[in-house]
């Protein structure tokens, strides 16, 4: 028997606010253009990464921006099944904006979210690794149980991005 696919409901909005600033996982307000210069600035593996890529990532993800007016600040992507697991990444506030308080307020945001507690395991992958001990990660307790595949040249080999 085959069963028909059901449409996934779409995720009910979240608005964070705190004094000018506002965070919110409307993935409407994002700009894909902002979002894409900064990584391709980073030190992450993400220099020649395609903006269609971008997007992609994000239309596949929990997002949250971080605004003061129109202009965001601050971006972070969770990847998650929204039941056990969630991987955080593409996660900064821009240079001029830090020091206020945003990154912090931003991963509260992202920890107390609904669809979001609960989960049995987290994790970030990032060399600022130690910065993310205060909301509670830890070092690989058992790393010879992780493994990967490590494509991180795949941009710059022009590998051809799919809407």
């Amino acid at each position: 028997m085959v069963r028909q696919a059901t449409a996934t409901p779409q995720p009910e909005i979240h608005e964070y606010h705190k004094e000018q600033f506002l965070i919110s996982t409307d993935p409407a307000r994002l700009d894909v253009n902002s979002i894409h210069a900064f990584l391709s600035q980073s030190y992450w593996e993400t220099k020649a990464i395609p903006k269609e890529i971008v997007a992609r990532s994000i239309r596949g993800s929990l997002c949250f921006g971080v605004y003061e007016g129109q202009q965001q600040v601050g971006f972070a992507r969770v990847i998650t099944d929204r039941a056990t697991f969630a991987y955080l990444c593409d996660d900064y506030i821009l240079e001029s904006y830090r020091g206020k308080g945003l990154g912090k307020w931003l991963m509260g945001c992202i920890l107390s979210h609904p669809d979001l507690r609960g989960l049995r395991r987290w994790i970030v992958v990032t060399r600022d690794a130690r910065l993310y001990e205060k909301f509670g990660f830890t070092p690989v307790k058992e790393p010879e149980t992780y493994m990967e595949i490590a494509n991180l040249g795949v941009h710059e080999k022009g590998v051809a991005a799919r809407s």
